[in-house]
C-alpha cells in the first residue's frame, strides 16, 4: 500500500529528478556520440571502451571512498558540491583538445556522478517511508527515460549541426541552472547526522572494551547479505555495460543505421521507459521488490540476446528489439 505524496515531497522529487536527469545524460552522453568521437579523435574500439570505462571506474573508486565520508555531511551540501564537480567535469570534456583532457573530464564527472547516485538513494531513504519509496524511486529514475527521450536526440541534433563538443557544453550550462534551483529547493538534510554521532560513540566505547558493535562498517561489509548485494550490483553493471556503450557504434557501423534512425531508437526507448517507470515502482511497492526484480531480470535476457546477435533488419522490428531492451534494462535496475 502506497502513501500519498505531499507538495513538499513532490518539490523534493522534482528537484532530485532534475539532478538525476543531468547525471544520467552526462553518463550516457558519450555513448550516442561514439561514431563522431571515434572518427574525430581517431579512437580505436579499445580506446573508446577505455573512455567509457574511465567514468565507471572513477565512480566505483569514489563510491568506496564515499562510503566512509558521505554520512558525515549534510546531504544537501554534499549534493551541491558534488553536482558542481559533475558540471566541471562535463565542461572540461566540452573544451578538451586532446584525449588526455577528455579522459580527465570523464574521470572527474564519473567520480562526482557515482557519489551523486548514492546520495539520491540515501535522500529517498531518509525522506520517504518504506511504503512510498518504490514510487519515489520510480519518479526520480524516470529521468533516465527523459534523458533518452529528449537529451540523447537533442545531443545527436547538436552534433549534426556542430561538433561532438556542443552536447557537453550545453549540458554543463543546463547543470548550472539545475544547481541554482537545487540550492533553493533542497531542504537541509541533517537527520542522519544524529545516528552517525551515536554510532561513532558506540564504536569508540566498543573499541575501548575490545570489541566491535554490529553497526561497525567492517562487520557490515562482511555480512553474507551484503556480499550478495554487492555481487548483484556488480553483475547488473557488467551485464548492462558490456552492451550499452557499444550500442550506437554497433547500430551505425554493423546494422547501417543513419544518425536520424539512431535518434529514433533512443527516443522510442526513452518513451517506453518513461511510460512504465512509475508503474514499475508501484508494482515494487505492491508485490515486493524481489519478485518484481526477478521477473524483470529474467525477461531482460531475451532482448539482450536478440540485440547482440541480430543482423540488419527493417526499422520496425529493430525498434521493437531496442525499445524492449532499453525498457527492461532501465526497469530492472
Amino acid at each position: 500500500m502506497t502513501t500519498s505524496l505531499t507538495l513538499r515531497d513532490r518539490i523534493l522529487l522534482v528537484t532530485l529528478a532534475a539532478v538525476q536527469f543531468v547525471h544520467v545524460l552526462d553518463s550516457l552522453i558519450v555513448i550516442p556520440l561514439a561514431p563522431e568521437l571515434m572518427r574525430d579523435m581517431t579512437l580505436s574500439t579499445s580506446q573508446f571502451g577505455a573512455l567509457v570505462s574511465s567514468y565507471s571506474l572513477a565512480a566505483a573508486f569514489a563510491g568506496l571512498l564515499g562510503a566512509f565520508l558521505l554520512d558525515r555531511f549534510d546531504r544537501k551540501r554534499a549534493m551541491l558540491v558534488l553536482f558542481v564537480g559533475l558540471i566541471s567535469g562535463t565542461l572540461i570534456c566540452g573544451v578538451s583538445s586532446s584525449l588526455t583532457i577528455l579522459f580527465l573530464g570523464r574521470i572527474v564527472a564519473g567520480a562526482c556522478g557515482g557519489l551523486i547516485q548514492a546520495l539520491l538513494f540515501a535522500i529517498i531513504g531518509d525522506c520517504f517511508k518504506e511504503t512510498s519509496r518504490g514510487t519515489a524511486t520510480g519518479i526520480v529514475m524516470s529521468s533516465f527515460s527523459v534523458a533518452t527521450v529528449i537529451g540523447v536526440p537533442v545531443s545527436l541534433y547538436l552534433v549534426a549541426h556542430g561538433t561532438w563538443r556542443f552536447p557537453f557544453l550545453v549540458l554543463a550550462g543546463l547543470g548550472a541552472v539545475v544547481a541554482l534551483i537545487a540550492g533553493f529547493t533542497l531542504p537541509p538534510l541533517r537527520g542522519h547526522l544524529t545516528f552517525v554521532a551515536k554510532t561513532q560513540a558506540l564504536l569508540k566505547r566498543s573499541k575501548l572494551e575490545g570489541g566491535l558493535p554490529p553497526t561497525s562498517f567492517s562487520v557490515f561489509l562482511f555480512k553474507r547479505n551484503t556480499r550478495f548485494a554487492f555481487m548483484l550490483i556488480i553483475s547488473l553493471m557488467f551485464a548492462g555495460f558490456s552492451v550499452i556503450p557499444y550500442m550506437s557504434a554497433y547500430l551505425v557501423s554493423n546494422l547501417k543505421l543513419s544518425h536520424e534512425d539512431l535518434a529514433t531508437v533512443f527516443f522510442a526507448g526513452g518513451v517506453a521507459t518513461f511510460a512504465t517507470a512509475r508503474l514499475v515502482g508501484r508494482f515494487a511497492d505492491r508485490f515486493g521488490k524481489r519478485k518484481v526484480y526477478t521477473v524483470l531480470a529474467l525477461c531482460s535476457a531475451f532482448p539482450t540476446l536478440a540485440l547482440t546477435h541480430m543482423g540488419p533488419l527493417p526499422m520496425v522490428p529493430l525498434l521493437f528489439v531496442t525499445t524492449i531492451f532499453t525498457l527492461l534494462i532501465a526497469a530492472r535496475g
